[in-house]
């Protein structure tokens, strides 16, 4: 193997599959990055990670004067690509080794046993593409309410649900839930399908696309292939999908409400800060509604104590409520409106969280969450 390739197109491309790579790989070979160069056509250079659940895989333009194929560590050849200087890269294959030139910088590598190196599956069938920035905030969005306890496999993953033009995302940790719907063009108009996808793995891959335009999004045969797709731009990932019946959550959204109150976004996300500043294990932040203000109360009993009072809008009877001010502030953010309107029926059901415009709610995404008991 023999090729050129521009510094930031090498490092680019590193660091898209560099995040495949597992932090403690079952096997040696699954820490490395397979680099494979052919001469055809103006020269390409492909890189693939695979760690068995999820695969990374980049091309780029390069000079190659000699095709080949090697396995290198993934980590190492990110970190050395980062901080190369601005100059081409050589890339040769002398013996077991590579020696990488830039500038006046080389690097001489060891290379790692291709037999062993497992093949990363193929890209599914494409089922549309969807605008790259709607996708990434939609997917931050709702991730948020995905849980981190690996104990509950299930709720790790974020429900990816299509519905003709219509794509649905939704997650639940059990004490949150959010869902987000957005616009995308489907392969098929009639289309309908579901997959499970783990959160961290889609939230990585949504904000790795950049300022790419549009996401293609594969998924094969149902009952048949366990694995999405998504490529943009000559970059491509997979992921496995996680198995098993998501829970029936769409039951939890109250068809009318007996409360609603509306309040100014940033407000009510600076006084939820600054009166948990004296909160201790996460004690839960008091919401005390009545006409033309919310009263934020924290703390309680002999502990350090804050209260702060905002501007609201009630439509209905005083009532009080309260939160993990963390999970509270989660949702706040994740809306990004100007302003915020709380529906909710009673002190124990989960509370709805929407955005609203000069007075317009922003139907397309919804954030549920279940209170917390005051004071104990």
């Amino acid at each position: 193997m023999r090729l050129m390739v521009d510094r930031d197109v090498l490092a680019d491309a590193v660091g898209w599959v560099a995040r495949a790579l597992p932090a403690r790989p079952p096997s040696p070979v699954l820490a490395g990055v397979h680099i494979t160069a052919t001469t055809a056509g103006a020269g390409l250079v492909r890189l693939t990670s695979f760690n068995y659940e999820v695969s990374a895989k980049a091309e780029a333009a390069a000079d190659v004067s000699q095709g080949g194929e090697i396995l290198v560590s993934g980590r190492l050849l990110a970190e050395i690509a980062k901080y190369l200087p601005a100059k081409p890269v050589s890339i040769v294959l002398e013996a077991s080794k590579i020696v990488l030139t830039c500038g006046s910088s080389v690097f001489t590598l060891p290379t790692m046993p291709l037999e062993d190196y497992p093949p990363p599956p193929a890209l599914p069938n494409p089922a549309g593409t969807v605008n790259a920035t709607s996708f990434a905030n939609a997917v931050a969005q709702v991730s948020i309410a995905a849980t981190r306890d690996e104990t509950l496999p299930l709720l790790t993953g974020v429900r990816l649900e299509i519905q003709g033009d219509h794509l649905i995302l939704l997650a639940t940790d059990r004490y949150r839930l959010a869902i987000r719907e957005l616009e995308w063009h489907p392969t098929s108009p009639d289309a309908s399908r579901v997959a499970l996808v783990k959160a961290r793995t889609l939230s990585d891959v949504s904000k790795s696309f950049g300022a790419t335009e549009d996401v293609q999004i594969s998924l094969g045969v149902p009952d048949v292939s366990d694995i999405i797709g998504f490529a943009a731009d000559g970059r491509e990932t997979t992921s496995l999908l996680i198995d098993g019946d998501y829970p029936q959550v769409r039951s939890l959204f109250p068809d009318s409400f007996e409360v609603s109150a509306t309040m100014d976004s940033t407000e009510l996300i600076e006084a939820v800060r600054r009166v948990s500043l004296v909160n201790e294990r996460k004690s839960p932040v008091q919401i005390v509604l009545s006409p033309g203000q919310a009263t934020l109360n924290s703390g309680a009993g002999d502990e350090a104590q804050a209260s702060d009072v905002i501007e609201a809008t009630l439509d209905g009877p005083e009532t009080a409520v309260a939160f993990n001010p963390q999970y509270l502030l989660d949702g706040l953010t994740a809306l990004g409106t100007p302003e915020v309107r709380l529906s909710m029926n009673t002190t124990t059901k989960p509370v709805l969280f929407q955005g609203e415009i000069d007075g317009q709610i922003v139907a397309d995404y919804k954030y549920l969450l279940v209170p917390i008991r005051f004071g104990v």
